[in-house]
């Protein structure tokens, strides 16, 4: 009974053949081993990640507290002097200080352009703190920047909804009270973009339900071009159309008439 019941161990054995459960068994280790140390990267991913955020946050809070609480509060609530920063975003942040408009120099009835204060570090902390105090438009994604979209599409764009204060050639133009719409002409594009999603002074606010990030960027395109492509027809004058090429026929054209007029009539005599 003995040597029949060891006969099929033996055969087994034999020709080596492992057992089902055995596989199965290997085949649970090496999930259990291979999640377990993607559980333990991606832990140390975010981890690390959330650090970088919280020492940038905090970096920022500081610059803040040093530059900006005088005006904005000490926790951004705002004051008589200046408005509340909870809920601006990053992207109002980056395109405030990153122009130069803040802070501002004087009061006056918008902030002018001016050179930057702050290093792009700098920058790149005060908009996390912002960002941190309250949900907000962020800093737009380096794909809308390209300035490679659809320039016809954001010639129409543009001549719809900013041209009537930006100037169809996006030279500027006057507004009441002191105010005026500032020249578009060599603007960073992260800068257009970031204007139109946080409505700086006078400017609305074109959110992604307005102007979709794809037609802004079309925008972009076409104030790229703009750079690109001077007046075709030679002097521009500005690029402010008729009330300039007006004023530079009246008083060059008809200045010149009328000189030519008196000096003949002086000849004459």
């Amino acid at each position: 009974m003995a040597n029949s019941a060891s006969a099929p161990l033996r055969r087994t054995r034999a020709t080596g053949r492992r057992s089902p459960l055995a596989s199965v068994a290997l085949l649970v280790i090496g999930l259990v081993a291979t999640g377990g140390a993607y559980a333990a990267f991606t832990s140390s991913a975010t981890a690390q990640s959330t650090a970088s955020v919280e020492a940038l946050v905090n970096e920022g809070e500081k610059l803040f507290i040093a530059n900006c609480a005088s005006c904005h509060g000490l926790s951004a609530e705002g004051t008589d002097n200046a408005p509340t920063l909870i809920g601006v975003g990053a992207a109002s942040v980056d395109f405030q200080v990153g122009t130069g408009r803040m802070p501002m120099a004087a009061s006056g009835p918008q902030a002018e352009v001016k050179p930057v204060q702050f290093t792009d570090e700098q920058i790149a902390a005060l908009a996390a703190y912002a960002a941190s105090l309250a949900p907000g438009p962020s800093i737009p994604s380096a794909e809308y920047l390209t300035g490679e979209g659809d320039v016809a599409n954001g010639a129409e764009l543009f001549r719809i909804n900013c041209a009537m204060c930006h100037n169809v050639a996006g030279a500027g133009g006057a507004l009441t009270e002191g105010k005026y719409a500032p020249s578009l002409q060599d603007i960073d594009p992260v800068h257009v973009y970031e204007a139109m999603v946080t409505g700086p002074q006078n400017m609305p606010v074109f959110s992604d339900l307005n102007i979709t990030p794809e037609d802004k960027a079309d925008i972009i395109s076409y104030l790229a071009y703009l750079d690109d492509n001077p007046s075709a027809g030679g002097l521009n004058l500005g690029s402010l159309g008729p009330v300039s090429e007006g004023l530079f026929v009246w008083i060059f054209v008809l200045g010149s008439i009328v000189a030519i007029t008196v000096w003949l009539t002086a000849r004459s005599n």
